[in-house]
């Protein structure tokens, strides 16, 4: 658990749990994090924030894990077997929620962020990679506070099915909120990223256990039987 939190009041931090939440028992690893960023640059501010962010979660109990974006391919520039494409699904796979974080360029999120989003299917086999996890959204702006970068993030959430938390962060002329050694200055855009990651913990927790269930659809079970029944019922030739 990291000690390395100098802007936190661990007084005021609520650590979320099953109990305060009146929920029975889970599986017993973490709650399972994937962060994205959308900046390839050597000072990468969305990057510096998930790393940020990633701090908190560890602190919150949760099982942080950042996929570096550099060397992902465009999307159809490379086969889905490329390296980076294959340790992309696998963490998305492997997680139970997310952090999506991109710097606002040209009033929108940036092309690197965008293309690790359409490196993700809908579907993967017979599985749907995104369905159910949690996503908590944040950007960081160059000038005034913008929130265009994670309205559009969160309908990309949306149409990936994931459930996205109220809550959401921006930061505003982010390269005054960063030291030099990468670290995020105490402000009121700090404390709002702990707001977050607390409530990302808190709605992973809820939903961990019960995704598969609350995103269950009638039309895809009406669909899944009609196909069964054309399979079942098709004469040999």
């Amino acid at each position: 658990m990291p000690d390395d939190l100098p802007n936190l009041d661990p007084a005021l931090l609520d650590l979320p749990s099953l109990d305060k939440l009146g929920l029975p028992a889970q599986p017993e690893h973490p709650p399972r994090i994937l962060l994205l960023y959308g900046s390839n640059r050597e000072r990468s501010y969305s990057r510096l924030l998930v790393q940020e962010a990633a701090r908190l979660l560890e602190r919150l109990g949760a099982e942080p894990r950042i996929f570096d974006p550099a060397g992902l391919p465009l999307p159809d520039d490379a086969p889905e077997s490329h390296p980076k494409v294959q340790e992309l699904r696998e963490l998305v796979l492997w997680s139970e929620g997310q952090v999506w974080c991109s710097p606002e360029r040209h009033g929108a999120m940036s092309a690197v962020f965008k293309a690790q989003i359409d490196w993700i299917p809908l579907t993967l086999g017979a599985m749907r990679p995104t369905q159910g996890k949690t996503l908590a959204l944040m950007q960081v702006c160059g000038g005034s506070q913008s929130f265009n970068a994670v309205g559009q993030m969160r309908v990309l959430g949306r149409w990936m099915r994931m459930f996205t938390i109220p809550n959401q962060s921006s930061v505003p002329k982010a390269f005054l909120e960063f030291d030099e050694a990468g670290r995020m200055k105490p402000s009121a855009y700090y404390d709002r990223v702990v707001d977050v990651m607390e409530e990302l913990v808190k709605f992973t927790l809820l939903l961990r256990g019960r995704a598969d269930y609350l995103v269950d659809r009638y039309s895809e079970r009406k669909e899944s039987a009609e196909e069964l029944s054309r399979r079942v019922n098709q004469r040999a030739i």
